[in-house]
């Protein structure tokens, strides 16, 4: 076999064969490794003659992405149509906002530079394409405070976990109504929630928010139908149905029984549609508008749930791919004869992801009214499960036969495979681009910032081929730089922030990247230490956000205590001789933190009390330059338990938390309000510092496991 061609292939492909791991150690591809990721593109290459073929296909691939739908600009810049159009070819161009500009390529064959942002129509040689022309930068906290602010701060939250009388055993928009109040009123700008894509509704116990069906659609278990409908239709319909026992039952519960809860739910759901559906509603209308501007993404996803239910009541697998041939194609004849026969049940989803959308818009309106400068802020997880109906709905975008996940490291000897699918990055291309702009736009709609959860993947994606290990993966690279447009284009349109969580293997040039953009990156307490010592707030980056921790890491409280150690070991993943060890290290850390508690004068005096170190803690960063401080509630309420313990073992309860106090009363108490106001007043004097130059900081050093 010619490894030159090989080579060849995997270069047209965009496969790295080398790369430095998140310990700055060289590693490299194998040939058997690169062979199995380039069979599962569908590019097999176990002989010359299938390279040969494969690199053919490859390139005729490229070919046509570059024939796509969709040009990328920069507002006041030239743009290059050189390779597919010659110097002198006449163009017109309508934009967006009204207006058009017409004229000839110059002899570089560019377009003149376009001063206003927005999705153009560009007509050049009987061609007609989008001409997406960008900003240079996303939306920045200090112009989307109209230049008041520059250092705010906010809470982050799971929101499942929200406790409100009448809850029926899960948070939902009527909780995040009353915590974005409460917030608010300490001074908070901002909310950032777990994600709330569409699951599963016929598959409930798969409820990880990371793994979900669509990233285009959302979770109706989250809405509250009393704000849209009216409270008394809905106490009335759990006497109808008889349901109030069980909504109660669950609503009592410790952890949260999403099985329950889901069935709950659908029933009262159902009920609610039945009942819409019988009376003139007045807003029947407004579901309808709703369904026409949702079109077919929201149809596709409606006929999923339908069908993915059905399949599953007749005995098919519930793996779209394993489904009988016909219904494999989202668009093909058996599909729509379905739809037909079932358009009570499609049209049933439909009116959940309204009263969803309906929800979630109030949560936001809310967030503005009260004084928040952000709002909401909507987490994007990094795919979505293959067997879902994003990856049955946009096949021509996404790769069937790889999962995403992480390369071997240190901590993960085996890798990761998180079982979520991945873009397919000419397939992106040869679609304009179509399927990402719409997971920006789903996600911005009712929200006033995003996290973009695994940023690195805007760059380049660990891919491995379905059924094999993690370690038999690749990194495939992606358009970095049209995604990147793309996202700042999307936050313009919106008046977003945009946050990029930066942890893991990040290469340098990417962070470079990001800090142009004004993508945020994310700092987390527990990592932000060198050589022993943990870095003093004023050199925190400024480019990046502040927190001090995340779901998948241990609160404050826990990391003072060992609680995520003594879970480790409970469930499996280290011994008692490994726990004894990350104990004896966790005291070096603990004294390394306390001194810089006291250096930075957030500590008077050594205290050995967890809260009181909790308490200067979270004013240490406050006191960073990030532009955004945000504080988990964990930490806030000063929990010793986290949302997410990452790795093999099910005894943690993992995404089931609830509070055990009512919403309202989360940030009422005395030594909470304490900290938030310490948070508050930090902020304040920040603010009112001289600006400090961006900073290169560390984050963490291993890829960040997900479930």
């Amino acid at each position: 076999m010619n490894d030159t061609s090989l080579m060849a292939l995997a270069a047209a492909v965009g496969i790295t064969l080398r790369w430095d791991d998140a310990f700055g150690q060289p590693q490299q591809l194998t040939p058997e490794a690169l062979q199995g990721v380039l069979s599962a593109l569908g590019l097999p290459a176990q002989n010359d003659e299938q390279i040969r073929a494969s690199l053919a296909e490859q390139r005729e691939r490229l070919r046509l992405a570059k024939e796509g739908p969709l040009v990328m600009a920069l507002v006041d810049h030239p743009c290059s149509l050189q390779e597919r159009f010659p110097a002198g070819s006449a163009f017109r161009i309508e934009l967006e906002q009204g207006g058009n500009v017409s004229g000839r390529l110059d002899e570089q064959g560019r377009l003149p530079p376009i001063s206003s942002c927005g999705y153009h129509q560009l007509m050049i040689a009987e061609t007609k394409l989008t001409l997406a022309t960008a900003p240079l930068r996303c939306q920045s906290v200090s112009q989307l405070t109209e230049g008041q602010r520059s250092h705010i701060w906010g809470l982050s939250a799971q929101l499942y976990s929200l406790r409100r009388q009448g809850d029926g055993g899960l948070g939902d928009t009527l909780a995040l109504e009353t915590l974005v109040r409460q917030a608010a009123s300490k001074g908070a700008d901002a909310v950032a929630i777990s994600p709330i894509h569409a699951m599963f509704s016929a598959r409930p116990e798969q409820y990880s928010p990371y793994s979900p069906s669509s990233r285009l659609l959302l979770n109706p278990l989250y809405a509250s139908p009393a704000r849209v409908l009216g409270d008394s239709l809905v106490q009335q319909a759990l006497e109808d149905i008889g349901l109030r026992q069980e909504w109660d039952r669950l609503e009592q519960l410790p952890l949260i029984d999403w099985v329950g809860v889901a069935k709950v739910r659908g029933q009262l759901w159902r009920h609610l549609y039945q009942e819409f559906c019988k009376a003139s509603n007045p807003l029947t209308k407004d579901l309808s508008h709703f369904c026409q501007r949702s079109g077919d993404t929201l149809e596709q996803h409606c006929r999923f749930e339908a069908l993915h239910a059905h399949m599953l009541a007749s005995g098919h697998p519930g793996d779209w791919r394993q489904w009988p041939e016909p219904y494999r194609d989202p668009n093909g004849s058996a599909v729509d004869r379905f739809a037909q026969e079932h358009r009570h049940e499609v049209d049933f989803h439909a009116f959940c992801q309204w009263l969803t959308a309906c929800s979630l818009e109030r949560v936001q309106s809310v967030a503005r009214s009260s004084g928040m400068h952000i709002g909401v802020i909507a987490d994007l997880a990094v795919g979505a499960d293959g067997t879902g109906s994003l990856a049955w709905a946009r096949q021509t975008q996404l790769l069937a036969d790889v999962s995403v996940g992480a390369p071997p490291d240190i901590l993960n000897q085996q890798g990761q495979d998180w079982g979520v699918s991945a873009f397919s990055p000419d397939g992106l291309q040869r679609q304009g681009y179509s399927a990402f702009i719409d997971m920006l736009r789903a996600n911005l709609a009712h929200a006033g910032g995003i996290r973009i959860d695994h940023v690195m993947g805007l760059q380049r994606l660990w891919v491995i081929p379905r059924g094999a290990p993690s370690s038999a993966g690749a990194y495939l690279n992606y358009p970095l730089n049209d995604l990147l447009h793309l996202v700042a284009l999307e936050s313009w349109r919106h008046h977003a922030l945009v946050i990029g969580e930066d942890l893991g293997t990040v290469a340098p040039e990417l962070r470079a990247s990001l800090t142009d953009k004004h993508l945020l990156g994310m700092r987390v307490l527990q990592f932000e230490h060198e050589g022993g010592h943990f870095i003093a707030p004023e050199k925190w980056s400024n480019a990046a956000l502040a927190t001090t921790t995340t779901h998948d890491l241990p609160s404050l409280m826990g990391w003072f205590n060992g609680r995520d150690i003594e879970w480790r070991e409970q469930v499996g993943q280290r011994d008692s001789e490994q726990s004894q060890q990350d104990r004896e290290q966790r005291e070096i850390d603990k004294s390394a933190l306390l001194q810089a508690l006291l250096d930075a004068g957030e500590l008077l005096q050594p205290t050995t009390n967890p809260e009181q170190q909790l308490t200067a803690a979270i004013g240490f960063i406050g006191r960073t330059p990030a532009p955004l401080v945000l504080l988990p509630l964990e930490d806030a309420l000063a929990s010793a338990e986290q949302p997410n313990l990452p790795g093999p073992g099910d005894e943690h309860p993992n995404w089931r938390r609830r509070w055990t106090q009512p919403v309202e009363q989360l940030l009422n108490d005395a030594r909470t309000a304490e900290r938030l106001a310490r948070l508050n007043n930090v902020r304040l004097a920040v603010d009112a510092s001289p600006p400090h130059s961006p900073q290169s900081t560390p984050a963490d050093t291993v890829e960040k496991a997900k479930p």
